[in-house]
């Protein structure tokens, strides 16, 4: 059972990830192992892979509304020279994951807590993915460097914000016998920023939305966050629409989307290869 894979800590007879502290090495949050609901799962790119060589890619089971997954599994990307460690959480751990990662971003003016994303995701099937990346000064303490947090969109939506979302979007998007998927929140760290570690995320987030039969992604940034908006171009998403602010334009809603299909996962950069064991 290749738990290396999972986690990288100092001594400690558990699975282990730090956290707490400026450098988030000051402490350690421990995750038990519950074997009955763990499955680990690495995905190594062929570095001599080109575009469109990719390999067809697993179908995932799909959740129950509602019951999301586990911690169902860690991803490595390999690709040369750089390796990518995923990891996809179940809700309540990957909540309390969320909350944790959200205080490095200085530029969310409001952060998550998990009773937030809890109450968001408990009845929609959704995904928590996280990159962790080793701390540069001190490679054997792996932190984590970027998340992304998606769930279905729904033509009709009870909750205020995501019915005024659907609203918004309803002339440029159709909902109708489609499945949609609402990147919620996501972002990497500073220090970690142009890396890669959001490509990895989305590259993984395609394969399991295509898998589970959704049709489309879509995701709200804001105009002032440059560098998102460059790395969804970057990442072939196109802008549907464009909501400019009264006062501040910095503050203008701008949303993308893209349509998923085969095409997709053969424009991603490597070839996967993926073993799991339960």
């Amino acid at each position: 059972m290749p738990m290396e894979l999972f986690v990288r800590t100092r001594s400690c007879n558990r699975l282990c990830r730090p956290i707490g502290g400026v450098d988030g090495v000051e402490n350690l949050l421990e995750v038990r192992r519950e074997r009955r609901h763990l499955t680990l799962f690495s995905v190594h790119l062929d570095p001599h892979a080109t575009r469109g060589s990719r390999s067809a890619s697993p179908r995932r089971p799909r959740p129950h509304p509602g019951a999301g997954y586990s911690i169902a599994g860690i991803t490595t990307y390999s690709n040369r020279p750089v390796e990518y460690l995923l990891k996809q959480y179940g809700l309540q751990q990957g909540a309390l994951e969320i909350q944790y990662i959200e205080e490095f971003f200085l530029d969310f003016p409001r952060k998550k807590t998990a009773s937030e994303v809890i109450q968001r995701l408990s009845d929609r099937d959704h995904q928590i993915l996280m990159a962790e990346a080793a701390l540069p000064d001190d490679p054997g303490m792996v932190v984590p460097v970027s998340f992304k947090v998606s769930h279905e969109l729904r033509a009709t939506e009870r909750d205020p914000k995501l019915a005024d979302l659907v609203a918004s979007l309803e002339d440029v998007v159709e909902f109708d016998d489609r499945r949609i998927l609402y990147q919620w929140i996501g972002g990497t760290r500073t220090d970690w920023r142009g890396q890669g570690h959001f490509r990895a995320l989305t590259e993984e987030q395609e394969v399991w939305a295509l898998a589970n039969g959704f049709d489309e992604i879509i995701v709200k940034t804001k105009n002032r966050f440059y560098e998102m908006r460059s790395t969804l171009a970057q990442l072939h998403f196109n802008i549907i629409r464009f909501v400019p602010h009264p006062f501040e334009p910095g503050e203008s809603k701008v949303f993308f989307s893209k349509r998923l299909g085969q095409h997709v996962i053969d424009r991603h950069r490597s070839r996967r290869s993926v073993v799991r064991s339960e």
